[in-house]
């Protein structure tokens, strides 16, 4: 009999180990889980939205790895994202920390900002007014201006549209130097152009190496409003966010 329960212990020990390690597998190869805990992606990304991030995307680096072991240099299999994709990264000065944002500018582009218009290698990009947008869930409640706004087509791929929403056109990441991005690296932005820490703050976030990727943005499995406290049971189903569930990430 002791024998017996000293082998089952052994048998649940190895499951636990076996279902770690395809765990980890999991989430460096295919896909990893992560949660919005700021507003500068509205609105295509909500506060308490949750999201799974293809690492296969861009290949495969040392920051697709758990804790980003230094185990070798540049990526594997590697491609560049494109122009538009929502994509996560490690943060330059601080590779503890993940970002994400959208991909604005590629290697050799030239971008900048004028009178809150987005200005890639020159040309203005088209953007178009569709209404009001009122910000909840990231500071106080406002009423901003949303527009839909569509970047270039590049070689990797055509015009892409998403949204974007604006407080004004004159605040400090309105008007803008002209940024050329490096070789190796991209150029990302916040849809939430007023409230948001990104390329165009270049002593905080700047040009991101490619190898700083984690991945790309694929879909919201899971968003709940914040409304309810996590013993509030009777509250959960009030607090999800249902529309957004299982919803792609453009």
């Amino acid at each position: 009999m002791a024998k017996k329960k000293s082998g089952g212990w052994l048998e649940s020990i190895k499951t636990v180990v076996y279902a770690g390690l395809i765990a980890i597998g999991i989430r460096t190869i295919a896909f990893e889980p992560f949660n919005i805990p700021s507003g500068s992606m509205i609105p295509t990304l909500l506060v308490g939205d949750y999201l799974f991030v293809s690492k296969y995307s861009y290949g495969y680096s040392r920051y697709s790895m758990p804790f980003g072991p230094n185990l070798f240099q540049g990526r594997i299999f590697g491609s560049l994202p494109a122009r538009g994709d929502v994509a996560v990264f490690k943060l330059p000065r601080d590779t503890s920390q993940d970002y994400i944002k959208r991909i604005i500018g590629l290697p050799g582009d030239r971008i900048q900002v004028r009178a809150g218009v987005l200005y890639i290698n020159g040309a203005a990009v088209r953007r178009e007014a569709a209404g009001p947008y009122v910000v909840e869930g990231d500071g106080p409640r406002m009423t901003v201006r949303l527009y839909r706004e569509t970047l270039p087509a590049t070689a990797a791929g055509p015009e892409r549209t998403h949204p974007i929403v604006e407080q004004t056109d004159d605040g400090p990441l309105d008007n803008t130097s002209e940024y050329r991005v490096p070789e190796g690296h991209v150029f990302a932005m916040g849809d939430n152009r007023d409230n948001s820490l990104d390329s165009r703050v270049q002593n905080a976030v700047g040009f991101i190496p490619v190898d700083n990727l984690v991945g790309r943005a694929e879909f919201i499995f899971f968003s709940v409003d914040g409304s309810a406290a996590w013993w509030e049971v009777w509250a959960w189903p009030f607090a999800i966010r249902w529309s957004r569930l299982i919803s792609a990430v453009r």
